[in-house]
C-alpha cells in the first residue's frame, strides 16, 4: 500500500481535513470539539500553516489524506503525528516524522521535543523510543510524557 502513498507540504486548505482525520485515529483521537476546547480550530490551524509557524507534511493515497505531521517552528516541538489506522505499520508515520524533523533542524533546532503517552500499552510509547526519542522526566499540560531527540543542526 505504501507504493501508492505520496507526500507533500501541508497547505492552509488542509486544516479541516486534518481536524477530521485526528478524530479518526486509533489512539489519542481528538474530535473537532476536543480540539476547539484546546483552542485549535480550522482557522487557527490554517493560520499556523499559512505563516509557517506550524510547518507540516501530508501523506496522501491518491487525493485522500491518510496522515500528517506538524512541528512548531519556534519551539522545536513535534506537535502532532496522526495516521488513519489502516495505514499504520507501513512506515508512513516514520516518513512524516522524518520530514517534520528535517523542517525543525533547518529552522535551527538541535533538540526536539514531543508529548507522548506515558503508558507502555499505547503504540506511540514504543514507536518514539524505537526511533531514539528519550524521556526528559517532564510531563506536559495534557499529562503526556515529554520526550526529546538530539539531532545535528544544519550549517
Amino acid at each position: 500500500m505504501t507504493d501508492l502513498i505520496h507526500y507533500r507540504r501541508a497547505l492552509p486548505d488542509d486544516a479541516a481535513a486534518c481536524i477530521d482525520l485526528r478524530g479518526r485515529t486509533r489512539e489519542n483521537a481528538f474530535s473537532a470539539a476536543d480540539l476547539a476546547e484546546l483552542g485549535i480550530t480550522e482557522d487557527s490551524w490554517a493560520a499556523g500553516i499559512r505563516d509557517d509557524a506550524l510547518p507540516g507534511h501530508i501523506a496522501l493515497e491518491g487525493e485522500r489524506m491518510v496522515g500528517y505531521c506538524f512541528g512548531d517552528r519556534e519551539g522545536g516541538e513535534i506537535v502532532v503525528l496522526a495516521l488513519l489506522p489502516a495505514y499504520e505499520g507501513q512506515g508512513i508515520g516514520r516518513c512524516l516524522l522524518d520530514l517534520s524533523i528535517t523542517d525543525l533542524v533547518k529552522a535551527g533546532h538541535s533538540r526536539l521535543i514531543l508529548g507522548c503517552a506515558a503508558d507502555p500499552a499505547v503504540r506511540s510509547h514504543g514507536f518514539y523510543r524505537y526511533l531514539g526519542w528519550r524521556p526528559t522526566g517532564e510531563i506536559d499540560a495534557l499529562g503526556d510524557e515529554v520526550l526529546e531527540l538530539h539531532v545535528g543542526a544544519t550549517p
